[in-house]
């Protein structure tokens, strides 16, 4: 008799990790239609060498891994898709577009609610360390309390 639960032939953590990628699709959205309501804003980290990430050359070579962008006061052009968002920001007074597919999301915070997804990494190795992108406008620092966080681990029994 087996001491573990069988391996699922339904594959329930790539499931949850799409819906939980809408999630942050169809707050962007919202944001895109609207503007950003009251004092909400966000932090999106995400892979810079996913597929389907188009980031200018000299933000790839700063943030080789992982990169994370922070959408408050200065950013336009917010466009989204089922598939993938974009967007202009401004690093050093440098403007940039942004393509980034949900997909290539590794975390979504929300600080004026305390409102955190974090998506599983599929790396075999953990990313190296990076600099913050330092994209222009205030920064405010996340509480980091845990509460309202949603983490997505599930672990399969190879």
């Amino acid at each position: 008799m087996s001491d573990g639960l069988p391996d699922s032939l339904i594959p329930y953590d790539e499931i949850v990790q799409e819906a939980l990628r809408a999630v942050v699709g169809r707050v962007l959205g919202q944001v895109a239609a609207e503007g950003l309501p009251g004092e909400h804003h966000f932090y999106i980290t995400f892979k810079t060498q996913a597929p389907g990430v188009d980031i200018p050359q000299r933000l790839i070579e700063r943030f080789p891994d992982e990169m994370t962008i922070v959408l408050q006061n200065r950013f336009w052009d917010l466009i989204v898709d089922e598939e993938r968002f974009s967007v202009g920001l401004s690093f050093n007074q440098v403007p940039s577009k942004l393509v980034i597919p949900y997909a290539a999301i590794t975390g979504f915070h929300d600080p004026a609610v305390n409102f955190e997804l974090r998506f599983q990494v599929q790396d075999a190795e953990p990313p190296e360390p990076h600099d913050d992108a330092e994209n222009d406008g205030p920064v405010a620092e996340p509480i980091e309390d845990g509460s309202n966080v949603v983490s997505v681990d599930f672990k399969r029994k190879k």
